[in-house]
Protein backbone atom coordinates (compact mmCIF):
# COMPACT_ATOMS: atom_id res chain seq x y z
CA UNK A 1 0.00 0.00 0.00
CA UNK A 2 1.30 3.52 -0.78
CA UNK A 3 2.25 5.61 2.21
CA UNK A 4 0.35 8.79 3.07
CA UNK A 5 2.10 12.01 4.03
CA UNK A 6 -0.09 13.09 6.91
CA UNK A 7 0.05 14.09 10.56
CA UNK A 8 -2.93 15.79 12.19
CA UNK A 9 -0.81 17.43 14.87
CA UNK A 10 1.59 19.28 12.59
CA UNK A 11 1.20 22.58 10.73
CA UNK A 12 0.66 22.20 7.00
CA UNK A 13 2.72 23.69 4.18
CA UNK A 14 2.88 23.06 0.43
CA UNK A 15 5.31 20.83 -1.43
CA UNK A 16 5.82 19.00 -4.69
CA UNK A 17 4.54 15.47 -4.07
CA UNK A 18 5.25 12.39 -6.20
CA UNK A 19 2.53 9.75 -5.88
CA UNK A 20 3.35 7.82 -9.05
CA UNK A 21 6.72 7.27 -10.71
CA UNK A 22 5.00 7.71 -14.08
CA UNK A 23 3.52 11.14 -13.32
CA UNK A 24 5.11 14.54 -12.56
CA UNK A 25 4.75 15.76 -8.97
CA UNK A 26 1.83 17.95 -7.96
CA UNK A 27 1.54 20.90 -5.61
CA UNK A 28 -0.07 19.59 -2.42
CA UNK A 29 -0.49 20.34 1.25
CA UNK A 30 1.76 18.29 3.52
CA UNK A 31 2.77 18.54 7.19
CA UNK A 32 5.85 20.54 8.02
CA UNK A 33 8.97 18.46 8.63
CA UNK A 34 10.39 18.20 12.13
CA UNK A 35 14.08 18.07 13.07
CA UNK A 36 15.19 14.86 14.75
CA UNK A 37 18.94 15.16 15.37
CA UNK A 38 21.12 17.59 17.30
CA UNK A 39 22.42 19.24 14.13
CA UNK A 40 19.10 19.41 12.28
CA UNK A 41 17.11 22.60 11.77
CA UNK A 42 14.07 23.60 9.74
CA UNK A 43 14.90 25.93 6.88
CA UNK A 44 12.65 28.12 4.72
CA UNK A 45 13.41 26.92 1.20
CA UNK A 46 14.01 29.80 -1.22
CA UNK A 47 15.17 27.87 -4.31
CA UNK A 48 15.48 24.20 -5.32
CA UNK A 49 16.65 23.17 -8.78
CA UNK A 50 15.27 20.45 -11.02
CA UNK A 51 18.47 18.47 -11.65
CA UNK A 52 18.64 15.18 -13.60
CA UNK A 53 19.36 13.52 -10.25
CA UNK A 54 16.01 14.86 -8.99
CA UNK A 55 14.20 13.54 -12.05
CA UNK A 56 15.64 10.06 -11.45
CA UNK A 57 14.58 10.35 -7.82
CA UNK A 58 11.05 11.28 -8.86
CA UNK A 59 10.67 8.53 -11.48
CA UNK A 60 12.21 5.83 -9.27
CA UNK A 61 15.10 5.08 -11.64
CA UNK A 62 18.01 6.24 -9.45
CA UNK A 63 20.09 3.46 -7.94
CA UNK A 64 19.39 4.81 -4.43
CA UNK A 65 15.61 4.63 -4.94
CA UNK A 66 13.71 2.37 -2.51
CA UNK A 67 10.55 2.36 -4.63
CA UNK A 68 8.51 3.78 -1.74
CA UNK A 69 5.85 6.45 -2.37
CA UNK A 70 4.81 9.18 -1.84
CA UNK A 71 7.93 11.38 -1.78
CA UNK A 72 8.79 15.05 -1.88
CA UNK A 73 11.63 15.31 -4.43
CA UNK A 74 14.66 17.57 -4.26
CA UNK A 75 18.22 16.91 -3.14
CA UNK A 76 19.59 20.38 -2.42
CA UNK A 77 18.67 24.04 -2.37
CA UNK A 78 19.13 27.46 -0.84
CA UNK A 79 17.16 28.59 2.18
CA UNK A 80 17.12 30.70 5.30
CA UNK A 81 17.22 29.41 8.85
CA UNK A 82 15.19 30.81 11.74
CA UNK A 83 18.26 32.71 12.98
CA UNK A 84 18.59 34.47 9.60
CA UNK A 85 21.45 32.55 8.01
CA UNK A 86 21.29 32.04 4.26
CA UNK A 87 22.58 28.54 3.46
CA UNK A 88 23.15 26.24 0.53
CA UNK A 89 22.31 22.73 1.70
CA UNK A 90 22.55 19.14 0.51
CA UNK A 91 20.06 16.59 1.79
CA UNK A 92 20.78 12.95 2.55
CA UNK A 93 18.71 10.34 0.74
CA UNK A 94 15.23 11.15 2.01
CA UNK A 95 11.57 11.08 0.99
CA UNK A 96 11.18 14.64 2.32
CA UNK A 97 13.18 16.63 -0.19
CA UNK A 98 13.82 20.29 -0.86
CA UNK A 99 10.91 21.07 -3.22
CA UNK A 100 8.75 22.35 -0.42
CA UNK A 101 8.02 25.45 1.61
CA UNK A 102 10.31 24.16 4.33
CA UNK A 103 12.83 21.35 4.73
CA UNK A 104 14.90 19.83 7.50
CA UNK A 105 18.62 20.20 6.94
CA UNK A 106 21.73 19.09 8.77
CA UNK A 107 23.88 22.17 9.35
CA UNK A 108 26.96 20.00 8.79
CA UNK A 109 25.81 19.39 5.19
CA UNK A 110 25.39 23.07 4.36
CA UNK A 111 27.37 26.24 3.72
CA UNK A 112 26.62 29.82 4.81
CA UNK A 113 26.14 32.23 1.90
CA UNK A 114 26.38 36.03 1.76
CA UNK A 115 23.01 37.79 1.88
CA UNK A 116 23.47 39.53 -1.48
CA UNK A 117 23.90 36.29 -3.40
CA UNK A 118 21.61 35.21 -6.27
CA UNK A 119 19.88 32.24 -4.62
CA UNK A 120 18.35 31.00 -7.89
CA UNK A 121 21.73 30.95 -9.64
CA UNK A 122 23.42 29.14 -6.75
CA UNK A 123 20.62 26.54 -6.57
CA UNK A 124 20.93 25.97 -10.32
CA UNK A 125 24.72 25.76 -10.47
CA UNK A 126 26.17 24.00 -7.43
CA UNK A 127 24.83 20.51 -8.17
CA UNK A 128 25.97 20.31 -11.83
CA UNK A 129 29.27 21.99 -10.92
CA UNK A 130 29.83 19.62 -8.01
CA UNK A 131 30.46 16.57 -10.20
CA UNK A 132 33.49 18.05 -11.96
CA UNK A 133 34.63 20.03 -8.91
CA UNK A 134 34.72 16.92 -6.71
CA UNK A 135 36.23 14.85 -9.53
CA UNK A 136 39.14 17.25 -10.00
CA UNK A 137 39.71 18.13 -6.36
CA UNK A 138 39.00 14.84 -4.59
CA UNK A 139 39.48 11.95 -7.03
CA UNK A 140 42.79 12.84 -8.68
CA UNK A 141 45.83 15.03 -8.02
CA UNK A 142 44.81 17.80 -10.42
CA UNK A 143 47.34 20.56 -11.00
CA UNK A 144 47.03 23.87 -12.85
CA UNK A 145 48.25 23.51 -16.41
CA UNK A 146 46.82 20.03 -16.94
CA UNK A 147 44.81 19.54 -20.15
CA UNK A 148 41.22 18.39 -19.70
CA UNK A 149 38.76 16.63 -22.04
CA UNK A 150 35.09 16.88 -21.07
CA UNK A 151 33.22 13.98 -22.66
CA UNK A 152 29.54 14.93 -22.69
CA UNK A 153 30.13 18.68 -22.65
CA UNK A 154 26.73 19.75 -23.99
CA UNK A 155 24.79 18.66 -20.89
CA UNK A 156 24.35 21.02 -17.95
CA UNK A 157 27.00 19.24 -15.87
CA UNK A 158 29.34 19.11 -18.86
CA UNK A 159 28.92 22.82 -19.53
CA UNK A 160 29.76 23.54 -15.90
CA UNK A 161 32.73 21.15 -16.10
CA UNK A 162 34.27 23.30 -18.85
CA UNK A 163 34.01 26.35 -16.63
CA UNK A 164 35.18 24.55 -13.48
CA UNK A 165 38.23 23.12 -15.25
CA UNK A 166 39.09 26.51 -16.66
CA UNK A 167 38.74 28.30 -13.31
CA UNK A 168 40.78 25.62 -11.54
CA UNK A 169 43.64 26.33 -13.91
CA UNK A 170 43.37 23.83 -16.78
CA UNK A 171 45.88 24.50 -19.53
CA UNK A 172 43.66 23.45 -22.45
CA UNK A 173 40.02 22.34 -22.35
CA UNK A 174 38.64 20.07 -25.05
CA UNK A 175 34.83 19.81 -25.11
CA UNK A 176 33.19 16.85 -26.84
CA UNK A 177 29.42 16.63 -27.03
CA UNK A 178 26.41 15.26 -28.88
CA UNK A 179 23.91 18.14 -28.94
CA UNK A 180 24.52 20.22 -32.10
CA UNK A 181 22.42 23.13 -30.83
CA UNK A 182 24.69 23.57 -27.82
CA UNK A 183 28.07 22.98 -29.45
CA UNK A 184 28.39 26.56 -30.64
CA UNK A 185 28.03 27.80 -27.05
CA UNK A 186 31.01 25.89 -25.67
CA UNK A 187 33.91 28.17 -26.77
CA UNK A 188 32.22 31.01 -24.91
CA UNK A 189 32.36 28.90 -21.74
CA UNK A 190 36.11 28.33 -22.02
CA UNK A 191 36.54 25.42 -24.44
CA UNK A 192 39.65 25.69 -26.61
CA UNK A 193 38.61 22.83 -28.91
CA UNK A 194 35.11 21.55 -29.66
CA UNK A 195 34.56 18.04 -31.00
CA UNK A 196 31.10 16.88 -32.14
CA UNK A 197 30.40 13.26 -31.24
CA UNK A 198 27.73 12.81 -33.90
CA UNK A 199 28.03 11.74 -37.53
CA UNK A 200 30.49 9.31 -39.08
CA UNK A 201 32.25 7.37 -36.27
CA UNK A 202 35.59 7.38 -38.10
CA UNK A 203 35.41 11.16 -38.48
CA UNK A 204 34.64 11.49 -34.77
CA UNK A 205 37.66 9.33 -33.94
CA UNK A 206 39.89 11.50 -36.12
CA UNK A 207 38.55 14.69 -34.52
CA UNK A 208 39.18 13.35 -31.02
CA UNK A 209 42.64 12.19 -32.01
CA UNK A 210 43.39 15.59 -33.51
CA UNK A 211 42.30 17.38 -30.36
CA UNK A 212 44.41 14.97 -28.30
CA UNK A 213 47.40 15.68 -30.55
CA UNK A 214 47.12 19.38 -29.83
CA UNK A 215 46.31 19.15 -26.12
CA UNK A 216 47.93 15.88 -25.00
CA UNK A 217 45.03 15.30 -22.62
CA UNK A 218 45.89 14.59 -18.96
CA UNK A 219 42.37 14.27 -17.53
CA UNK A 220 39.05 13.10 -18.99
CA UNK A 221 35.79 13.92 -17.18
CA UNK A 222 33.41 11.38 -18.68
CA UNK A 223 29.64 11.92 -18.45
CA UNK A 224 28.82 9.47 -21.28
CA UNK A 225 30.48 6.04 -20.97
CA UNK A 226 28.94 3.37 -23.23
CA UNK A 227 29.68 3.47 -26.95
CA UNK A 228 30.98 7.06 -26.76
CA UNK A 229 33.76 6.08 -24.34
CA UNK A 230 34.42 2.83 -26.16
CA UNK A 231 35.51 4.86 -29.19
CA UNK A 232 36.97 7.89 -27.41
CA UNK A 233 39.28 5.98 -25.08
CA UNK A 234 41.51 4.33 -27.74
CA UNK A 235 41.39 7.49 -29.88
CA UNK A 236 42.83 9.56 -27.03
CA UNK A 237 45.26 6.89 -25.80
CA UNK A 238 46.68 6.25 -29.22
CA UNK A 239 47.81 9.83 -29.78
CA UNK A 240 49.62 10.55 -26.52
CA UNK A 241 53.14 11.86 -27.11
CA UNK A 242 54.33 10.24 -23.87
CA UNK A 243 52.34 7.12 -23.01
CA UNK A 244 54.03 6.82 -19.62
CA UNK A 245 52.51 10.16 -18.62
CA UNK A 246 49.38 9.48 -16.49
CA UNK A 247 45.97 9.83 -18.09
CA UNK A 248 43.26 10.10 -15.42
CA UNK A 249 39.92 8.98 -16.85
CA UNK A 250 37.19 9.96 -14.37
CA UNK A 251 33.88 8.15 -14.90
CA UNK A 252 31.04 10.42 -13.68
CA UNK A 253 27.95 9.64 -15.76
CA UNK A 254 26.55 7.05 -18.15
CA UNK A 255 24.35 8.96 -20.59
CA UNK A 256 25.54 6.81 -23.52
CA UNK A 257 25.49 3.42 -21.80
CA UNK A 258 26.27 1.52 -18.63
CA UNK A 259 29.06 -0.71 -19.96
CA UNK A 260 32.12 -0.75 -22.20
CA UNK A 261 34.38 -3.61 -23.29
CA UNK A 262 37.68 -2.88 -21.52
CA UNK A 263 40.49 -4.13 -23.73
CA UNK A 264 43.58 -5.32 -21.87
CA UNK A 265 46.00 -3.49 -24.18
CA UNK A 266 44.47 -0.17 -23.19
CA UNK A 267 45.80 -0.73 -19.69
CA UNK A 268 49.21 -1.98 -20.84
CA UNK A 269 49.97 0.42 -23.69
CA UNK A 270 49.58 3.60 -21.66
CA UNK A 271 49.45 4.78 -18.07
CA UNK A 272 45.68 4.81 -17.97
CA UNK A 273 44.12 5.37 -14.55
CA UNK A 274 40.36 4.71 -14.47
CA UNK A 275 38.49 6.09 -11.45
CA UNK A 276 34.87 6.81 -10.65
CA UNK A 277 33.42 9.85 -8.93
CA UNK A 278 29.98 9.83 -7.33
CA UNK A 279 28.00 8.71 -4.32
CA UNK A 280 30.04 6.00 -2.65
CA UNK A 281 33.32 6.81 -4.40
CA UNK A 282 33.69 10.08 -2.47
CA UNK A 283 33.07 10.20 1.29
CA UNK A 284 30.26 12.50 2.35
CA UNK A 285 32.67 14.40 4.60
CA UNK A 286 34.83 15.25 1.57
CA UNK A 287 31.86 16.61 -0.33
CA UNK A 288 30.71 18.65 2.67
CA UNK A 289 34.19 20.09 3.11
CA UNK A 290 34.08 21.36 -0.47
CA UNK A 291 30.65 23.02 -0.18
CA UNK A 292 31.68 26.46 1.14
CA UNK A 293 34.37 27.01 -1.47
CA UNK A 294 32.26 25.59 -4.30
CA UNK A 295 29.19 27.67 -3.40
CA UNK A 296 31.29 30.82 -3.17
CA UNK A 297 33.03 29.94 -6.44
CA UNK A 298 29.90 29.50 -8.57
CA UNK A 299 28.31 32.59 -7.02
CA UNK A 300 30.87 34.82 -8.75
CA UNK A 301 30.16 36.40 -12.11
CA UNK A 302 32.76 34.16 -13.79
CA UNK A 303 30.20 31.43 -14.52
CA UNK A 304 27.53 31.38 -17.21
CA UNK A 305 24.40 30.12 -15.43
CA UNK A 306 21.05 29.99 -17.23
CA UNK A 307 18.48 29.50 -14.47
CA UNK A 308 14.73 29.71 -15.03
CA UNK A 309 12.85 30.46 -11.78
CA UNK A 310 9.36 28.92 -11.55
CA UNK A 311 6.92 29.22 -8.62
CA UNK A 312 6.63 25.97 -6.68
CA UNK A 313 2.87 25.97 -7.28
CA UNK A 314 3.59 25.42 -11.01
CA UNK A 315 5.73 22.32 -10.46
CA UNK A 316 3.48 19.96 -12.43
CA UNK A 317 3.72 22.03 -15.62
CA UNK A 318 7.38 22.96 -15.09
CA UNK A 319 8.39 19.30 -14.93
CA UNK A 320 7.72 18.76 -18.63
CA UNK A 321 8.09 22.32 -19.96
CA UNK A 322 10.46 22.97 -22.85
CA UNK A 323 13.47 25.07 -21.87
CA UNK A 324 16.21 26.73 -23.95
CA UNK A 325 19.39 24.72 -24.43
CA UNK A 326 21.38 24.68 -21.20
CA UNK A 327 18.63 26.20 -19.04
CA UNK A 328 17.93 24.78 -15.58
CA UNK A 329 14.48 25.01 -13.95
CA UNK A 330 14.61 26.27 -10.37
CA UNK A 331 11.49 25.97 -8.22
CA UNK A 332 10.91 28.96 -5.96
CA UNK A 333 8.61 28.45 -2.95
CA UNK A 334 6.71 31.53 -1.81
CA UNK A 335 5.36 32.62 1.56
CA UNK A 336 2.05 30.96 0.74
CA UNK A 337 3.87 27.61 0.45
CA UNK A 338 5.23 28.04 3.96
CA UNK A 339 1.87 29.17 5.35
CA UNK A 340 0.13 26.09 3.93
Amino acid sequence: MPRTIKSPNRVAMHAAVVRSFSEPPRHERVPEPEPAGDHEVVIDVLAAALHPRVRSQADGSHYESTGALPIVPGIDGVGRTADGELRYFVLPDTDRGSMAGRAVIDRRRSAVLPDDIDVVAVAAAVNPAMSSWIALRRRIAFRPGMNVLVLGATGNAGRMAIQVARHLGAGTVVAAGRDPDRMALLPGLGADHVVPLTGDPEAVDRALAGAADDADVDVVIDYLWGTATERALPAVLGRRSDRSRPLDWIQVGSMAGLEIPLRSEWLRAARLQLVGSGQGAVPTRDIVEELPLLAAHVATDHYAIDAVPVPLRDVHAAWTADRPAGARTVLVPGEADRAG
